[in-house]
Order: structure tokens, then sequence, then C-alpha cells
């Protein structure tokens, strides 16, 4: 991702913009931008409303601070509110924030202004959190456990607490969720959300707007389940201002809230307090986004489409139109207004990578060919010193007296030409472009060859094409492949499916002690409780 399309950055040069690996962009306009660099310094400039940039005045500057707090933290994420507050979380999993804590959503404990990162719920218990997220004036993080904390405002009950008393450091939301984890958080301006790894999503806070999807407009101080939407696996959520999106396991996206501006994608501009499917025309979504500061909504397909709608670039939308755009950050940076990011961006250094990735199946450059026995005619060009670097396997296979080290044409007879150039590929380029059935068998030679990226890639890429007519065969192969991050997530949707999938000829066709197992750890898991 290329900072240079958000115009703030074209205020550095060249060599700084070379340097940073995550940055954010915030602010009623898009004209303050925070990042880290390769070498771990932190930097914010713009114009530092309410001490958002952190660095230690309260004065803007085109020039980049340095912010020493996070210097050396492997910062992995930030997230900002409208108030301005911004937040962001160590790579150790603590939380430092600052900028605007009129209403203690800071969570250090004090109702002042910050212009410098402090840390956030010290002695709350709050630790190893893996997401935050920011409402006007108030914050949730969540934990590696799947725990759910909150802190700030809490006039409309978006604590979660009960009461409406504000709430200065973090604290556990517990009411109404019960044993279940949770995978996701979102805030919208005043309200909560929390989506349960059994797929439900709870809500609470203000509901002025329909937000929370319970069909009215009252407020809610303790979590509700989004009754509307039982019997629906929620895998994610996200939130504008105040609208809502929920992206479902079998890619479905539905939406509610406030629509003025068409950002539900509905084909109307009226609110709606009850989750509406939108785009069922579209194909599996895989991925969706919104922002507090643009009343504009996008989301990705399983083919690589982007769509968006709401007010883009001006104008209302308000069904999903497809853009011209490969990924969802484009969408915020060239469409919306103000341009800002939706989340953390990480960068991708392009230069070295897109020669190394020119140089696959070079013939004039390579200095070692592999052949497949279903395609003895169509070679595979690589190079022997980018394999060693990119591939255990073949760094000793090089370097070790093994039958293939001085060979120039290696025969590979256990998998398709199909699947070993892809393979062969994702160790130039870092992607992956294959059907499910294929990245099953990509995922198997990964497994082979202990390519741990390559298997992690594979198995979300295998996640987005899971159904009810395949989760049976993905679980079984799973299983046998000992690929325990896909065989939990296809245990989670054969759960959350099974009557469905109890049916389906790949789930028959199991064998006896594969479905003994699965009905015993779906009993586990509560699938019988009445």
């Amino acid at each position: 991702m290329s900072v240079e399309k958000w115009s703030i950055f074209n205020l550095l040069t060249a060599d700084v913009r070379a340097r940073i690996r995550l940055f954010a962009v915030l602010g009623a306009n898009g004209n303050e931008a925070i990042f880290i660099t390769d070498d771990d310094e932190a930097f914010g400039f713009g114009t530092n409303y309410s001490y958002c940039l952190g660095y230690g005045d309260y004065g803007a500057t085109l020039e980049p601070r340095r912010i020493d707090a996070l210097c050396g933290q492997k910062v992995k994420a930030f997230s900002y509110g409208a108030s301005p507050h911004v937040m962001a979380i160590t790579g150790e999993g603590a939380v430092y924030a600052w900028g605007h804590n009129g209403h203690s959503q800071l969570g250090n404990g004090t109702q002042s202004l910050s212009n410098v990162p402090v840390l956030s719920g010290a002695g709350s218990g709050m630790r190893n959190v893996v997401r935050v997220a920011c409402g006007s004036f108030h914050t949730l993080a969540l934990t590696a456990e799947g725990e759910v904390f909150a802190w700030g405002q809490n006039s409309c009950g978006q604590i979660g607490s009960g009461c409406l008393a504000n709430q200065a450091h973090p604290r556990k939301v517990t009411a109404c969720i019960g044993p279940f984890k949770a995978v996701d958080i979102a805030c919208s301006q005043s309200s909560s959300f929390a989506v349960l790894e059994n797929g439900e999503i709870y809500a609470w806070g203000y509901n002025g707007n329909g937000q929370l999807g319970s069909g009215n407009a009252i407020n809610q101080a303790t979590p509700s389940r989004c009754t509307a939407l039982a019997g629906i696996v929620v895998t994610r959520v996200v939130c504008g201002y105040a609208h809502i999106l929920a992206l479902t396991d079998q890619g479905h996206i539905y939406a509610w809230g406030a629509n003025t501006y068409g950002q539900l994608g509905n084909g109307t501009k009226l609110n709606s307090s009850i989750p509406v499917r939108i785009a069922p025309d579209l194909g599996r979504f895989i991925d969706i986004a919104a922002v507090h500061a643009a009343s504009i909504s996008a989301a990705v397909t399983d083919t690589g489409k982007v769509y968006m709608w709401g007010q883009v670039r001006g104008q209302f939308v308000t069904v999903p139109l497809e853009s011209p755009f490969d990924n969802l950050d484009d969408v915020f940076a060239c469409c919306s207004h103000p341009a800002i990011t939706f989340r953390a961006i990480q960068t991708k250094k392009s230069m070295l990578k897109d020669l190394v990735a020119a140089a696959f199946n070079d013939e004039n450059t390579a200095d070692i060919r592999f052949v497949c026995d279903d395609a003895p005619d169509r070679p595979i060009f690589c190079h022997k010193s980018i394999l060693r670097i990119r591939c255990l396997y073949f760094q000793k296979m090089f370097a070790e007296p093994w039958s293939d080290r001085e060979k120039e044409i290696i025969t590979v007879q256990d998998y398709p030409y199909k699947v070993y150039f892809a393979f062969l590929k994702y160790l130039y380029t870092e992607t992956v472009s294959l059907g499910t059935d294929e990245v099953l068998q990509l995922l198997d030679l990964a497994n082979a060859y202990c390519e741990e990226n390559l298997m992690h890639d594979c198995t979300n890429l295998i996640k987005h094409g899971v159904d009810s007519a395949n989760a049976a065969f993905i679980y079984d192969y799973a299983l046998r492949f000992n690929a325990k991050e896909l065989e939990e997530y296809c245990f989670r949707y054969m759960l959350n499916h099974m009557t469905e999938i109890t049916q389906t000829k790949t789930f028959l066709k199991l064998d006896e002690t594969t479905v003994k197992n699965f009905i015993t750890k779906a009993s586990q898991n509560g699938a019988f409780r009445t």
C-alpha cells in the first residue's frame, strides 16, 4: 500500500515515505497522520487537534515530530475516535492512549487531555489486547482471550455497565454475554458492538438512529443480543458514525442504522432499525469497512471486486457500486471525504518485491527449472538463491549432499503443475490465486515443506470458500493433514449450521470415527442443550 495515495504524505520527502511501515490518517479533514518507521520510531504531523498527534505540545506541524513513548514499542495497530482520542496497541498487547480525555476515554483514570501517549488500563486486568475500537468519547478493547473491556463516556449506556456513570478505567463487559468469547468489536458514535464466537452479535448504548438493530429507538445500558439476526452467524462488524455493517460466515452483508447518504446500501436514504441484507446478487463478500468521519461504506468479494456506497466524492450512492480499486483502503484514500484510513495500514516495500516478483519464471536469468509430470512441456524457471532465502526445504536441498543439489532440472511427481507453479510463485510474490480445491492441495504442499506463512495464507483463502456443501469435506481434509486452524474454523461453521450440514452428501461420506468425534465435540460445545 502506497502512502502517497493520501495527499498529506506528499508533504514528506521520498526518503521519509520509503521508511514508513505502519500509518494512519485521521482528523475531520484528513489533515493529521501518525506513522511508524522500519526502525520502529514513531512520528506525527498535521494540525494536532486536541493533542491527537502525541508528540508533546499543542502546535501544528508540517514536519514529522517524534512520539517518544511509542518508539521501540513495535506498535501494530491504531484506532481513533471523533473527539479525537487515539489508541495504539504495542507488540506486547499493551494499549497507549493520548488526545482528548474529557470523558475519561483514554482509560488512565483522569479527565485531563494528554499530549503524549499514556498507558491505558494499568491495574485493570486488561492485557494481551488484539483490537481497540473508539467511539466519539468511549473506547472498547478486545483481548486475545476473547474478553471485552470498555471505558469513557457512558451517558447512553455505551460502556455496558448497566448504569450511566462514566468509566475512568477499563472495565470488563460481562453482562448478558455469558461464557462465550468475543471475536470482534466495534464502536459507532455512542454505541458498542461485540461479535461472539458463536456468531451472535450484541449491541448496547445509543439507539436514536436504530443502530442497535433492535427494531426500536430505545437505548440499552447493558449488551443486548440482536435478535433480528438470530440463526445468522456473524463474523465481523464495522461502524460508521451511526450506521452498522455486519458480515456473516456465508459472505452476506447486513446493514442498519443511519442512512442519510445511502450508507446502508439498501437502495434508499431511510434509516433502518432492523438489519437488512444488502447486495445479495453480488456474490460472496469477505471483508467490509466503514469509519466515523465519513459516510461511506465498502466491501470486497471473494473474487476481488471492491464495492462502495454512501457519500462517494460528494454523491449519494444508495446501492453498492463496483469500484476500479483492488482493495478497501483505496476507497477511503480516493473516494471518502475526508480522505482518511479506516484502519492502520501496513505498507509493503514494493521496489525489491517487484524486482523479485518479476524474476519468477524468467528463463533468461533462471539457474534451475522444475518439471511436473502432468505438464512436461511447461518448465517453471526459478533461481536457487531466491529459493534458498525463501524456503527452508530448498535451503537444505541446495546446501546439503542431496541428490538434487547439483541438478538444473528437478522433476515434480507428487503435485500437479498448477499447484506447484502457485507454490513457487508464492515464494517470489507472497500471493496466491487459486480455487478452493487447488488451495487445499497447496496447503498440503505448504505443510510438507514446512512453509508456515503459506499455510496461514492458504487457510485464510479456504475459509472464504467454506459453505454448507463443502464444509464437511474440508473439515475431514484438515483433520487428515493436521491443519488445526482450518479444522477449528470448519468445526465452528458446521456447529453453527449443523442441521443443514448433517444432511449434505459430504457429511454422510465421513467415516464413522470422524462423525463420532465431531458429535462428541459438538456436544461439549453445547450443540444439544435445550
